[in-house]
């Protein structure tokens, strides 16, 4: 195949590319859903609301359904980009990694080999700025980023139809743009497919909508028509969220009486030939709520392992949380047990195999997985942060089977239960659909009135830019 041969795919000389007419499906309904050559689609729905049977069905994992009519593309023509397939990649590289066999860090599999080895000069390589990339091992990629792989490895593999999920999660303003410039070029040439948790998010380019509730398809129309727009409107009004029902911490409230909560003096970070901090200083005051900000790659998720210790720099750097020196003797769970985290990070690490309800409780100990046994009082504090999250059905569905957006809430319940000192929140509405946005952004703004726990949240997003945040941090402008 050329390096221009997905331009000519004869998948597209057809006229009709799905075509389903009542499909059911213990997990899925589609009264009905035709897809003609050269159309965009957006699916639309809310967190939970059945959008991954979708990518399972065109994937061909979703077995058992009877239809009148099912005419879909072959498996192996469509290109999967889900949270759960870079979950999938990420965990064969840990298992591959072989830097306890040599001298060297293992960083995994570079970025080059993803692609056909004849198509390394391909123009979207370019387009979506990987190009600097080629020679960098997938673990060395953000989240964006490896999710740009997967695109970039389907199109050049030859896949007819291209189905992301949420791809413009966790980018900067500008990535966003470059990302969407170069779906809707490939939506010339092949079928796109984008399943979607917020209007936001849907790009000039699409022509046709579509939405996903309580597992079933129902086609709207085109986009931009009023009645389109009127139903997306209902779907994600959030005045269905109100909720007064605030969960009382069950134990008294640690107290702090220090000048700051944490201070980094004169930063040096470098990874290869890479600077990410150059004599840079941050200071975070008791209740100074911090906004960070900054392009992909300026540093954010970097400084933040540096505050919670899971970056072994902050050893060799002058850092300081708690009033603990770090490399003075103290343990790293000193620290953790005054934070409550949310981050693609800890989400990307949270392999371990146990319910819902589990990974809550998890944040009374600050682990991975549950090894001592909560008490009924944890237990019954951990259920109602599950309740306040919209999540008390799922206490006892097992984690790794929760769509990547209840994933996250779950993960939001783990940082709040214990009523942290310092919570960071690392992008935490990545994944998340509009109301459920607002739900966090609303604890957020509850959480900091009650002057116990200070804030310090990483976006990329404009309208997560609270009054409540008395510093900003740009990463972009690391001038002191």
């Amino acid at each position: 195949m050329g390096a221009t041969a997905w331009y000519d795919s004869d998948f597209l000389k057809g006229t009709t590319v799905i075509d389903i007419q009542q499909l059911s499906h213990t997990h899925l309904s589609i009264p009905a859903w035709r897809v003609n050559k050269g159309e965009s689609w957006c699916l639309m729905g809310r967190n939970g609301s059945g959008k991954q049977w979708i990518t399972a069905l065109l994937s061909g994992e979703l077995t058992s359904y009877r239809a009148d009519t099912c005419c879909l593309p072959d498996s192996s023509d469509v290109g999967v980009i889900s949270f759960e397939r870079q979950q999938q990649i990420f965990e064969h590289e840990l298992a591959i990694d072989e830097s306890d066999l040599t001298d060297d860090v293992d960083y995994g599999t570079p970025v080059r080999d993803f692609f056909p080895s004849d198509q390394l000069a391909h123009p979207l390589i370019d387009q979506l700025h990987m190009r600097h990339k080629l020679d960098n091992g997938y673990r060395q990629l953000s989240t964006g980023e490896s999710r740009k792989v997967l695109i970039i490895q389907s199109v050049l593999n030859g896949a007819r139809l291209l189905l992301c999920e949420n791809p413009f999660d966790s980018l900067d303003i500008d990535a966003c743009e470059t990302l969407s410039n170069a779906l809707g070029h490939i939506a010339q040439h092949i079928n796109v497919v984008l399943l979607l948790n917020n209007v936001q998010d849907i790009p000039a380019w699409c022509q046709q909508i579509a939405v996903v509730e309580a597992s079933e398809l129902s086609v709207l129309g085109k986009w931009h028509s009023p009645p389109v727009e009127e139903a997306l409107n209902a779907l994600f009004d959030t005045r269905q969220l109100m909720s007064n029902d605030w969960p009382a911490p069950p134990f008294p409230l640690a107290h702090y009486d220090l000048a700051s909560l944490a201070e980094l003096r004169q930063l040096n970070v470098r990874f290869a030939d890479n600077v990410v901090f150059d004599n840079y200083d941050v200071r975070i005051a008791p209740l100074q709520h911090t906004l960070i900000t900054g392009s992909n790659g300026s540093g954010k998720s970097t400084l933040m392992q540096l505050i919670t210790g899971d970056c072994p720099l902050c050893y060799s750097n002058d850092v300081t949380v708690f009033g603990m020196r770090r490399g003075s003797g103290e343990s790293i769970w000193d620290i953790k047990r005054n934070i409550g985290i949310v981050s693609a990070e800890l989400h990307r690490n949270y392999r371990v195999r146990c319910d819902v309800l589990s990974v809550v409780c998890s944040g009374f100990f600050d682990s991975i997985g549950i090894y001592e046994q909560p008490d009924k009082v944890q237990i019954n504090h951990a259920l109602h942060w599950l309740k306040m999250v919209g999540m008390e059905s799922l206490a006892k569905q097992p984690f790794h089977k929760c769509s990547y957006g209840e994933q996250r809430l779950a993960l939001i319940a783990r940082a709040l239960v214990k009523s942290p000192l310092m919570l960071i929140l690392d992008e935490p509405t990545q994944g998340l659909d509009s109301l459920n946005r607002w739900r966090i952004l609303r604890f957020i703004e509850r959480i900091a009135s009650f002057k116990h726990s200070t804030i310090v949240l990483v976006s990329h997003r404009l309208d997560e830019r609270l009054a409540l945040f008395t510093q900003h941090i740009d990463l972009d402008n690391k001038a002191n």
